[in-house]
C-alpha cells in the first residue's frame, strides 16, 4: 500500500494479502504470516478538518472490535493503542504509517491460525468457535464498519469515536506495566484517554501521565 500511496490511490482503497513474508509491527518488529488470516491495509487521506492523525488507531480499533466480538465465545476487548484481544489473549492488531498526505492503516486478525510460543497469550477466531469465519468475507465487513467509524471521525470529531472505545477497552482501574521507546518500565493502572487519544495513567502515588507510545502489558 506505501508504494501506492503516491500513485493518487484514492481513499477507501483496501489491500489484502495471502500471506506475509516481510510483515512488519509497532517497533519496527517482523513476523511471518501463514495462509488463512487477515492481513490487509488501506489509506487515509489527510484533510486540515480531520482529527490527530494518530487517533485513526481508535477508528481502526472501532471497526476491527465490532468485526471480531460477535463471532467468539469470549470477550472481545481493545487494548490500547493497537490491539483487540479476546479473554486476554491477542487476536488483531493495527499499525498506523505516515505516507504524505495519507495514514496507511494496516491491520492483521488471527482467522484460521495463531502463533505458538509467544510470551503473551493470543488466539483466532476458529480457536474461539467461529470455524466458519473466512478471511475474504471477514475484509468485506471490515471495510464496511472502517468506512462507518472513519464517517464519523470526519464529520463529528474524535470525541463519539473515543467514547466508544472506552466503552469496548480495558476498564479503568485495568492494571497495567508500560514500556516506552525509551525502555523506562512504568506501572499503574488505566485511566481513560485524554481528547486527543493518548493514554492516561495512574501511578501509585496517585499522578497521571499521560503516555505517547510503548508496549502496553495488562497486569
Amino acid at each position: 500500500m506505501q508504494a501506492l500511496v503516491g500513485q493518487g490511490v484514492p481513499e477507501g482503497t483496501w489491500l489484502r494479502a495471502g500471506r506475509q513474508t516481510g510483515g512488519r509491527g509497532r517497533m519496527g518488529r517482523s513476523w511471518e504470516s501463514v495462509d488463512g488470516n487477515l492481513y490487509c491495509s488501506t489509506l487515509v487521506r489527510l484533510s486540515a478538518a480531520d482529527p490527530p492523525p494518530h487517533s485513526l488507531a481508535l477508528v481502526a480499533a472501532n471497526a476491527v472490535h465490532a468485526l471480531i466480538a460477535p463471532l467468539c465465545t469470549g470477550q472481545a476487548q481493545i487494548k490500547w493503542p493497537n490491539d483487540v484481544l479476546v479473554d486476554g489473549a491477542k487476536i488483531a492488531g493495527i499499525l498506523l504509517e505516515r505516507s504524505g498526505d495519507a495514514v496507511v492503516v494496516g491491520i492483521g486478525v488471527n482467522v484460521a491460525s495463531h502463533p505458538q510460543g509467544l510470551d503473551r497469550p493470543v488466539t483466532s477466531l476458529h480457536a474461539q468457535k467461529a470455524s466458519a469465519a473466512e478471511a475474504g468475507a471477514l475484509l468485506e465487513r471490515l471495510a464496511e464498519l472502517f468506512a462507518h467509524w472513519l464517517a464519523i471521525w470526519r464529520a463529528q470529531g474524535l470525541d463519539p469515536v473515543r467514547t466508544h472505545w472506552l466503552l469496548n477497552a480495558h476498564p479503568t482501574g485495568t492494571p497495567m506495566r508500560v514500556v516506552p521507546p525509551d525502555g523506562d518500565v512504568i506501572e499503574g493502572t488505566f485511566d481513560t484517554l485524554d481528547r486527543q487519544g493518548m493514554l492516561i495513567l495512574r501511578l501509585a502515588n496517585g499522578e497521571s501521565r499521560a503516555i505517547h507510545a510503548g508496549d502496553i502489558l495488562l497486569i
